[in-house]
């Protein structure tokens, strides 16, 4: 079940910003409730002389975090007994497709909700208040587990804004079921409006020829410019050497993109391109050049690195003499810095074939990626944050005033009044008498080089606090309005 929520609050006092250069200093936020349907936006932002002594006083008060690519229907299938003959043997890709295939034949509705809300709960326990969630369409599964993703939809709107991609994971055009998986699919998108399911997805490299893939990047592109829906690829899953054919399907989405008028100008409407794991074997002429394709040609287009997944599932252990078992994942702190493209990083999968580690916190992918990108710097560590949060959500396309300005890592007014606090609630029972105090994180940075637990975090979503954060005696900076 959804979280309950409290009444609208109105301000929230005595909270830190995360500043790097100022981490002492106090703010108010004050939210106002300007259209009564749409919840509350950050109205001010004010300094206090807030010096109340409370080993919780003084929160982190950071933007909300984000899923911008999560898998909803296919989370958690490993703690569930039904699928206990599906864990993983071998570990493979190969595997991952079969054995999710076969979990697929069990579905079912009330197994889906179930699963569905473990991720929910999990994600918005984090702080998670947004999320772009994939549910498949095809032969197998039919419309249920769309049918589940709109019920969950529905269900948590208070708490979490869902944004459905009906997602076509198996063939489209090719394999004996590639006509009826395509027929499906395009049923889907007809029949539900934007607000119900916003975003088209599609996997090519799973056809079985290059030109398959590339009726596959044709279809997908025409049928969501006629549906006016974001898109989203899963592509270039692979670490096959650039000098092998075919070239990265990236180049043909690209021309696609191009020749059908596809461009900021035209459309409000994004594209994700997520995975993208042989990119990761690019040089930096080949970044250029895609830069230059992409700035050149005005193309809204975002990269979505899945390090969780990518470095798992992207390459397989070599059966060569040498034993080389080579990994690959986009370079997402280059794509943004060097090169100026959009890109940002998402969970993808949670306790599946695909990605049995890993946790539904984004933080904890932040966290990852320092070590990744060996990126240690404060200025990295924000906008690894930046590619969890305030950047994340831009890329999906939400229509919300944050959508449309800078990503960065504090709070703004015209925002959402979608807030993760992070609090100094002691969690290990040995600071409790009065002589000591818990460690505090007071910069972005500290949080993502060593993110607090969940029993520190608290979320605002629209202006509503989740209630359970209330519990650990962190109300005192609420104020409601009355």
């Amino acid at each position: 079940m959804p979280p309950q929520l409290t009444p609208r609050v109105q301000t929230i006092q005595g909270v830190r910003l995360g500043i790097s250069t100022d981490p002492e200093s106090t703010w108010k936020i004050t939210i106002g409730y300007p259209h009564s349907t749409q919840g509350g936006v950050i109205s001010s932002i004010t300094p206090t002389n807030d010096t109340t002594p409370s080993s919780n006083s003084y929160p982190l008060a950071l933007p909300s975090l984000v899923h911008p690519h999560i898998h909803l229907d296919k989370a958690y299938i490993h703690n569930t007994p039904a699928y206990s003959d599906l864990l993983p043997i071998t570990g493979s890709f190969r595997e991952a497709l079969s054995s999710t295939t076969r979990a697929k034949a069990q579905f079912t509705k009330p197994d889906l909700l179930k699963r569905g809300e473990w991720l929910l709960a999990e994600s918005v326990a984090a702080g998670v208040t947004a999320m772009r969630a994939f549910v498949e369409v095809d032969h197998t599964v039919q419309h249920t587990c769309l049918e589940a993703g709109l019920a969950l939809k529905e269900k948590w709107k208070d708490i979490c804004e869902i944004q459905l991609v009906c997602f076509a994971q198996d063939p489209i055009f090719s394999t004996e079921f590639g006509d009826e998986n395509r027929r499906l699919v395009e049923e889907a998108i007809r029949a539900y409006g934007p607000g119900q399911v916003g975003v088209l997805g599609t996997t090519p490299y799973v056809e079985t020829s290059t030109e398959a893939a590339k009726k596959n990047i044709e279809w997908a592109v025409e049928l969501a410019m006629e549906m006016d829906r974001h898109l989203d690829f899963h592509l270039d899953y692979n670490l096959s050497p650039l000098e092998e054919q075919p070239e990265p399907l990236v180049w043909y989405v690209l021309r696609i993109l191009r020749e059908r008028g596809w461009t900021s100008r035209a459309t409000k409407k994004r594209v994700m391109l997520g995975h993208c794991t042989r990119l990761s074997l690019f040089k930096d002429e080949d970044w250029t050049r895609l830069a230059k394709e992409i700035h050149g040609h005005d193309l809204p287009i975002s990269f979505v690195g899945l390090p969780t997944s990518d470095i798992y599932m992207a390459a397989v252990p070599s059966d060569s003499a040498t034993k080389t078992n080579p990994r690959g994942t986009l370079p997402v702190p280059d794509l943004i810095d060097k090169y100026g493209l959009d890109a940002v990083l998402g969970v993808n999968n949670v306790g599946n074939a695909f990605t049995p580690w890993g946790l539904a916190d984004p933080l904890s992918l932040a966290c990852l990626g320092v070590g990744i990108y060996q990126a240690g710097t404060v200025n990295d560590a924000e906008l690894l944050y930046e590619c969890v949060s305030t950047r994340a959500r831009a890329a999906i396309g939400l229509s919300s005033a944050s959508s449309e300005l800078d990503p960065g890592v504090c709070l703004k007014c015209g925002y959402p009044a979608d807030i993760t606090l992070l609090y100094d609630v002691d969690d290990t029972g040995c600071f409790g008498d009065g002589e000591s105090e818990s460690r505090s994180r007071k910069t972005v940075a500290e949080v993502v080089w060593d993110p607090p637990s969940k029993a520190k975090r608290a979320v605002v979503y629209r202006g509503r606090v989740k209630m359970a954060a209330l519990s650990t005696d962190c109300s005192s900076g609420f104020r409601f309005v009355e």
